[in-house]
């Protein structure tokens, strides 16, 4: 193994596929941009291209994730392994399009960076971060608004599928969607930043709430 797949290898295509099932009850899907129906068997060459993440990459990634979601009571997302988990699910489960977005996105944020502080994304401190994230969020939610308009404004495919012709997400919101995945599907989200009993109890269809707890996690 090379080190540009280990440490993707630290959250491997099982746990994975764990992670997002358990989310979602069993339907994996990763938004608009991937369906994970399967896992690519571990003998089978990866698609051209694919195992371009190196360990500077997962690096920034959980960097990025980091920002998104920081340490505060609890670990952030990249004491998560969040970074492996996006580098992975892009690999195995995103359209080549649309890795290639994601991987586009990686430099464009850092050229972003380096335009407004001098400075790679890897380098500035977390108020320039911050600050950062938070402009290209309002970028994206604006490009997926219009997004969303167009593709609305489209002719339905045959069958009821998507347009034919529509533009990729954002690459940000691809991120913020697998940070989301990727933490709160994690050990530390399950446990740490949510309240998560090992064996299933009663079902309490309504139960008391009070301000400030935290959700219940689901179960793997």
């Amino acid at each position: 193994m090379t080190n540009e797949t280990a440490s993707v290898r630290m959250v491997d295509r099982r746990e994975a596929i764990r992670r997002v099932s358990a989310l979602l009850g069993g339907m994996a899907l990763v938004s608009e941009s991937a369906l994970l129906a399967g896992c690519r068997s571990e003998g089978q060459a990866p698609p051209p291209g694919a195992e371009k993440f190196t360990d500077a990459d997962i690096a920034y990634l959980d960097e990025i994730a980091d920002t998104i979601l920081p340490e505060t009571k609890t670990p952030g997302a990249k004491a998560a392994k969040v970074g492996a988990f996006m580098a992975l699910m892009v690999t195995d489960t995103y359209e080549p399009t649309n890795q290639q977005v994601f991987r586009d996105g990686m430099k464009a944020l850092d050229a972003a960076c380096q335009a407004a502080n001098h400075v790679g994304f890897m380098a500035a401190t977390p108020a320039q971060r911050l600050a950062l994230l938070e402009q290209v969020d309002r970028d994206q939610k604006a490009y997926m608004d219009a997004r969303a308009a167009a593709r609305a404004s489209q002719p339905r495919a045959p069958g009821g599928g998507r347009p034919p012709a529509e533009t990729p997400p954002h690459y940000f919101r691809m991120m913020k969607e697998l940070t989301l995945f990727g933490y709160f599907t994690s050990e530390i989200g399950c446990t740490q930043a949510m309240r998560y009993t090992e064996r299933p109890g009663r079902f309490d269809p309504c139960v008391p709430y009070t301000p400030g707890e935290t959700t219940w996690a689901g179960h793997a």
